[in-house]
């Protein structure tokens, strides 16, 4: 059976991702690459798939604005999309892969889409976590 803990803590070294925190009985990794716009991601392995979530911001004052505005940006999003949780009060990304025959280009891949989205969407994601 594969360790996809220590597949997936490999690809994340080879990416240049520090990894922060590590708990192998929960299968989680926290990882941080602040170049990339990237920290705090969470990673949780939980066979067959790889769940990837990274905080953005807290909703202070719901808007339909805010929500429509987020809808119409996961379009744009190439790996992930925004959510909200259980709260519906923060706004977090969220992706997840098939773990099984993950590679290195596909977490690459992932892990891309969300420091793209960081580094184009910035200066409304800072409007948003003002109201």
């Amino acid at each position: 059976m594969k360790n996809h803990l220590t597949i997936t803590r490999d690809f994340l070294l080879e990416l240049n991702f520090n990894i922060t925190r590590e708990n192998p009985e929960d299968g989680i990794l926290v990882v941080q690459k602040q170049d990339a716009g990237i920290r705090n991601l969470i990673l949780g392995i939980a066979p067959p798939i790889l769940i990837m979530e990274q905080f953005i911001f807290k909703i202070n004052n719901q808007s339909e604005r805010i929500f429509k505005d987020l809808l119409q940006k996961n379009r744009d999003i190439i790996h992930g999309a925004f959510v909200l949780d259980e709260s519906g009060e923060k706004v977090i990304f969220r992706d997840t892969l098939q773990i099984e025959n993950m590679d290195l280009n596909e977490l690459e891949g992932s892990l891309n889409s969300l420091s793209l989205l960081m580094s184009e969407y910035s200066e409304q994601i800072i409007e948003f976590s003002k109201y």
